[in-house]
């Protein structure tokens, strides 16, 4: 038997099912894990007794035989996720010390199915981010180390904002972990990380109990070793949830039939738009490869075009500030965590506000209460969310043509820390092939498809049709047997 954090999801659950270990033996194996890859600094808090107790219920229900779809499965959870009586952070001094008093609608869902929680995985502070260095609880590093490991040292960026969750799952100190994803951040870590990640429609899994960065744009979805981890996982996540009133009320299908059943036939839509200028050979080589592949596997490769994609960064910028500018007023020192004193209620709000939030944070409640201003509504929010609806009509056209769309995830592998810290719009440029699809509210999905010439991970990514989830599945299960990624991290537990 192999060891046990070496495990994807279906095989622990096929080992715990024929009784080869216990769902406890699992959870220390990952307890264990954890403490040897506390150098990533994935974890902002570590529940160990907590996932002891869960796993313990897990192991009555086997021998009861009364086993749930999760049961036993040691998970982390991105700190972006209300958990009940366990400090949720989102990444920021601002709430720090704080408790919530009830668990999300996609948590509740998941322990709901016999998961077990390891611990509260670090973030971008309030999921903004493109690298997982703009948390209060310092960098997460990527067990990611390029073609050099002994002079990389192991401080590359795994990308954000679920940077923690990516580099769990990578370096095995968790089967699988939650994500958020608002203009890329489950996809883009994952690329960077050699990982699954899908961001199911939005609308498909409920946003009650999560922190919220840009209402309009978030979304929560699994992070996992592999696509049919992605379906497992996702099952137990998605759903119709009377608390969220963006929640849609529909069946959510059975996805691992989804990845039985081949591609043949099917129409893959290739956008001309997304040759960037400055792209580097190596990305448009793996997405050529990525196009063999599915041509193998009996697709039809269509040539598409998404004419208003060149406007997407611009506009996600623009709706994601406004909406966090709104949503990041609550935090004023009264109800949540962290309170500065001051002379009076104003200052203490001021001195509150400014020593709660990071730059990052700051930046972009400053930007998006500068395109809500009187005045400017018109010229930018107003217009940003015309353009928003021209992105997703291009989408809704090319969906005539095609079954889905791939396109790389990423403009290039994990990046240093510090490389492009100093300059926001390079940083912004990561999520330029992601963004569009969280503007079209459309799911997507990341997995690795090959090595970079620095021996990283690099990612394709699988676009679908609004709640095809299945069919991104399906696709994203034909390319992984064509690809044969097996490539591990040189730092892993």
């Amino acid at each position: 038997m192999s060891s046990l954090i070496e495990l994807t999801l279906a095989q622990a659950l096929d080992g715990l099912k024929t009784k080869k270990f216990t769902a406890t033996e699992l959870t220390q194996a990952y307890i264990t894990a954890t403490e040897k890859c506390r150098s990533l600094n994935a974890y902002i808090v570590e529940t160990p007794e907590l996932a002891l107790k869960q796993a313990k219920e897990s192991d009555a229900r086997y021998v009861k035989g009364t086993a749930l779809p999760l049961d036993g499965l040691p998970l982390g959870i991105k700190d972006l996720f209300c958990t009940d009586d366990v400090q949720t952070t989102a990444g920021s001094n601002i709430l720090r010390g704080f408790k919530p008093q009830y668990e999300s609608t996609v948590t509740s869902q998941l322990f709901r199915d016999g998961a077990v929680m390891l611990g509260k995985l670090n973030l971008d502070e309030f999921a903004m981010g493109s690298a997982n260095i703009t948390s209060a609880y310092g960098n997460v590093i990527n067990p990611w180390s390029g073609a050099d490991p002994a002079n990389a040292a192991r401080k590359l960026v795994p990308g954000g904002s679920s940077g923690g969750s990516a580099a769990a799952v990578a370096a095995r100190c968790a089967i699988a972990a939650t994500g958020t994803d608002t203009g890329g951040s489950i996809r883009q870590p994952a690329a960077f990380t050699g990982i699954t990640g899908i961001k199911p429609t939005y609308g498909r899994c409920s946003r009650w109990g999560i922190v919220a960065y840009a209402s309009s744009l978030d979304q929560a979805g699994p992070m996992t070793r592999d696509v049919r981890d992605a379906a497992i996982m996702l099952r137990s996540m998605a759903g119709y949830d009377p608390k969220d009133s963006t929640s849609v009320n529909r069946p959510v299908p059975n996805y691992l039939e989804a990845i039985e059943g081949g591609i043949a036939g099917l129409r893959i839509g290739i956008p001309k738009e997304y040759r960037v200028d400055g792209m580097p050979a190596e990305i448009e080589t793996l997405w050529l490869q990525g196009i063999k592949m599915l041509q193998d596997a009996g697709a039809e490769i269509v040539d598409i075009s998404l004419p208003h994609t060149k406007y997407a960064l611009a506009t996600y910028y623009i709706v994601a500030t406004a909406e966090c500018s709104s949503n990041l007023a609550r935090y004023d020192g009264v109800r949540y965590g962290q309170r500065e004193a001051g002379k009076n209620l104003i200052e203490m709000y001021e001195n509150t506000r400014a020593k709660g939030f990071g730059a990052e944070v700051r930046r972009r409640i400053m930007l998006g209460t500068y395109v809500l201003s009187a005045g400017y509504y018109d010229a930018y929010y107003l217009k940003g969310q015309k353009v928003r609806n021209a992105i997703a009509r291009d989408f809704g056209q090319a969906f005539k043509q095609c079954d889905a769309i791939l396109t790389p995830t990423a403009p290039s592998d994990a990046f240093a820390i510090g490389e492009k810290q100093d300059d926001p719009i390079k940083m912004w440029l990561n999520d330029v092939f992601t963004v569009p699809v969280n503007l079209a509210g459309l799911p997507a999905m990341s997995l690795p498809v090959g090595l970079s010439a620095n021996n990283l991970p690099l990612g394709l990514q699988i676009i679908g049709r609004p709640f095809d989830e299945s069919t991104v599945l399906g696709i994203g299960a034909a390319l992984e047997a064509a690809a044969n990624f097996k490539a591990l991290p040189p730092f892993h537990a």
